[in-house]
């Protein structure tokens, strides 16, 4: 094979120089066609692969369930999460609002889970009836947090951000107390039945009248479900009954603050000194008035923020040292005559 090759390179060599010659020419004006026809797509193709825009992360989505949108302390904690959600441009944060109706805030986080929230925050309507909604979030595998109000079954792996209620009764009564001069009838506003913080406080204002206060006498106490308007009503009808009154501790302000109203319509303002909880823009005004003997700071900013970013930081993974024993414990700080301005606002 060799030598026959070799011979026919002898045998032709110009013809085969001339055949060569023009299939490389043949070649090239093939490369120069395909290479016309196939620029413009590849460029057009890179150009659309260019301005396809790389896809976004996806967003943590965060469902938080309040008991109710129509409350004045309340609604600085929503404030405060919005805000917060603000600064985390990878969250994606749901509030609804439950209107103060446990079956419908049942509704609403089954309605989370069903739309894939990754975490939920509920701040709930009865802190007796949370047992439902835990189990149903915990058996979704989704990250839950319980905020301002403590249920009464907290299961590991359950976290809750916010003040322990007891707190602000003790703080509360500890300060009526000293203005009521230790001695006389005292009567309570108390936040709605099936809520722990109207538990809580409750507890705290009886566990210092006990200990503290043994010639103060606890005559009257009812329910205000929070309401301005309600602690008006109950104040009126109690002095109407004739029953000497000597101090009011009230669960909130704004209860303490309806108290006040009727009071004051009474002439007895200044006569009966009135605490609440909460530290509300409107309460510190009124004790710059020298009207609301006191009342206790609860921090809806530390608790709003505290609360999603716990949920955030549980769907991410990554620990959170704020939480212990499966708590954020979110301060009271009393207010009083003397203290009371370094809390309003400027």
């Amino acid at each position: 094979m060799k030598s026959t090759i070799h011979k026919q390179h002898h045998i032709q060599p110009k013809h085969v120089k001339i055949n060569g010659l023009k299939s490389a020419i043949a070649a090239m004006a093939i490369n120069i066609k395909l290479t016309k026809l196939f620029l413009p797509a590849i460029a057009i193709m890179t150009m659309a692969m260019g301005s396809i825009p790389a896809q976004a992360a996806e967003k943590v989505k965060i469902g938080v369930a309040m008991a109710l949108f129509d409350d004045v302390w309340l609604t600085l904690v929503r404030d405060a999460m919005t805000k917060w959600a603000k600064n985390h441009p990878d969250v994606e944060l749901t509030i609804v609002d439950a209107n103060n109706d446990s079956a419908k805030q049942t509704g609403q986080v089954e309605n989370f889970l069903a739309h894939g929230m990754d975490a939920v925050v509920i701040l709930p309507v009865d802190t007796a009836a949370t047992g439902t909604l835990t189990r149903a979030v915990v058996k979704a595998g989704k990250p839950l947090v319980y905020v301002n109000r403590l249920p009464s079954n907290l299961p590991k792996g359950v976290v809750y951000c916010g003040s322990n209620s007891i707190d602000a009764g003790i703080m509360n009564m500890e300060e009526l107390g000293k203005a009521m001069g230790g001695k006389g009838n005292l009567v309570i506003l108390m936040g709605e039945l099936g809520n722990e913080a109207a538990i809580g406080r409750t507890d705290g204002i009886k566990k210092v009248v006990k200990e503290k206060f043994p010639d103060i006498k606890i005559v009257r106490e009812q329910t205000g479900n929070w309401k301005r308007e309600r602690g008006k009503t109950i104040m009126e009808n109690w002095l109407a009954s004739g029953q000497e009154i000597n101090g009011v501790a009230s669960n909130n302000d704004e209860m303490a603050l309806g108290a006040l109203q009727a009071i004051k319509a009474a002439g007895k303002l200044g006569k009966i000194p009135v605490g609440g909880t909460d530290a509300s823009n409107d309460a510190l005004k009124s004790m710059d008035r020298g009207e609301l003997n006191n009342t206790v700071f609860q921090d809806p900013v530390g608790q709003g923020e505290e609360a999603v970013n716990a949920a955030y930081l549980m769907v991410k993974k990554e620990p959170n040292p704020k939480v212990v024993d499966g708590k954020i414990w979110i301060p009271y700080q009393s207010v009083t005559k003397e203290n009371y301005k370094s809390f309003m606002k400027s």
